[in-house]
């Protein structure tokens, strides 16, 4: 059968010793890498549930929209009566003022 040299030997518990001394770093990584991810897992729920919020939140600004629309129309029609209703006020002060004049003569 092979024999291996004392040097395989020595590379192969150099590389185990490194293994085992090395284990509880990774251990540590592998721990702060799952906790952070479950922190971000914690970050897009929330964010999540923000953002149907402002989903919620924000659904009503066609009707907003619809309502503004609404308003300026209004205006519009308010400004005509308002021009009518000088025009009446007018007719109505001339009307009067003839009823006076010929009251007086």
């Amino acid at each position: 059968m092979f024999e291996a040299p004392g040097a395989v030997y020595g590379l192969w518990v150099v590389g185990l010793v490194a293994a085992v001394l090395s284990l509880p770093v990774l251990v540590a990584l592998l721990h702060r890498l799952w906790k952070d991810a479950r922190n971000i897992e914690a970050y897009a729920a929330e964010t999540l549930a923000a953002g149907l919020g402002v989903a919620g939140n924000t659904r009503h600004v066609e009707a907003l929209k619809q309502t503004i629309a609404a308003a300026s129309d209004i205006l519009g029609t308010a400004g005509a009566i308002d021009q009518h209703t000088a025009a009446v006020e007018q007719l109505l002060e001339r009307r009067a003022g003839r009823s006076r004049d010929s009251d007086d003569g």
